[in-house]
C-alpha cells in the first residue's frame, strides 16, 4: 500500500512514540513535511525525528491541555508553514481511577486531567486547524479515539467518557466543516502494541488481552498508522464523520 503526501503539511500530536511515531514515519516516507508534538520526553521525540525520511521535519513541546499554549503553538505553526493540510490528534492520557478505590480528590483530579487533554485539548487544536483549513479551501483532521468509547472503561471511566465525547465532537465538526472542504475522520483502536503497553502485554494478563481478538493478538501501531493515512488521503472526503474500528474483532458494535 503506497501513499502520496508530497508537500503536505502534517501535524501529529503525541508523535514521539507508539501510534504517533508510526504515523510520523509513514507520512514522512510518503513525502509529507511532518511536525510532531511531545509533552516532556524530548529524547523520544529526537529519536523519532531520526527515523523520518526526508528533510524539514520538526518536533515541538506542547501540553495540549493548556489552551493558551495551543493557541500560541497553532498560530506559530500556521504562520511558519503557511497553512496546514493534515492534523492527526493522537496525544492522550489513560489514567486509572476506579470508583470504589479512588478518594474524591483523586477522582476529581483524574476527571479534569483526562477531559482537559483528551477532549478539550483536541477541540482546541481542531478549532485552529479547522478554521485554517476552511480558509485555505480544504484539509483533513484524523482523531484517534478508542473502542473504550463504546464498550466502557470501568477502571478508567474518564478515558471512556472523553473518547465518547471526542467521537461526538468529531461528528459535529464533520457537519460544520464539510461545506468548507474539510473532512473529519475518527479511528477507534483497541489494545495496540506500543512501548507504553509492552509491560502489561508481557505480563500474565497479556495473553488474555491478546485473546480478546480472534486473531490472538493486539493491533500494531503501523496498522493504525496505515488507517490514518488512508483517511487523510485524497478521495476519502465522503467518509467524513465516520468512526472506523480497528480492534481485530475484539469488540463489535452494531
Amino acid at each position: 500500500m503506497t501513499f502520496d503526501f508530497t508537500g503536505k503539511r502534517v501535524l501529529i500530536t503525541g508523535g514521539s512514540r507508539g501510534i504517533g511515531r508510526a504515523c510520523a514515519q509513514l507520512f514522512a516516507a510518503s513525502g509529507a513535511q511532518v511536525t510532531i508534538t511531545y509533552v516532556n520526553n524530548q529524547q523520544a521525540a529526537d529519536e523519532t525525528l531520526d527515523l523520518l525520511s526526508g528533510t524539514g521535519h520538526s518536533a515541538c513541546q506542547l501540553e495540549i491541555q493548556d489552551a493558551t499554549a495551543v493557541e500560541t503553538f497553532m498560530k506559530a505553526f500556521i504562520a511558519k508553514h503557511n497553512g496546514i493540510d493534515v492534523l492527526v490528534n493522537n496525544a492522550g492520557v489513560f489514567l486509572e481511577h476506579k470508583i470504589m478505590n479512588a478518594d474524591y480528590t483523586h477522582w476529581l483530579a483524574i476527571w479534569k486531567q483526562t477531559i482537559d487533554v483528551n477532549l478539550m485539548g483536541v477541540a482546541n487544536l481542531c478549532y485552529f486547524a479547522g478554521r485554517q483549513m476552511a480558509a485555505q479551501g480544504g484539509g483533513k483532521i484524523v482523531n484517534i479515539s478508542s473502542r473504550g468509547a463504546f464498550r466502557g472503561e470501568p477502571d478508567c471511566p474518564a478515558y471512556g467518557a472523553s473518547k465518547a465525547g471526542l467521537n461526538s465532537l468529531s461528528q459535529s465538526l464533520a457537519i460544520a466543516l464539510a461545506p468548507k472542504g474539510v473532512s473529519i475522520h475518527v479511528i477507534a483502536p483497541g489494545f495496540t502494541e506500543t512501548d507504553m503497553t509492552a509491560e502489561i502485554l508481557n505480563s500474565p494478563a497479556g495473553q488474555a488481552i491478546k485473546c480478546q481478538s480472534p486473531f490472538g493478538r493486539v493491533a500494531r501501531a503501523e496498522e493504525v498508522a496505515r488507517l490514518a493515512a488512508i483517511c487523510a488521503s485524497e478521495g476519502m472526503e465522503f467518509s467524513s464523520g465516520s468512526i472506523i474500528d480497528i480492534n481485530g474483532a475484539s469488540y463489535l458494535r452494531s
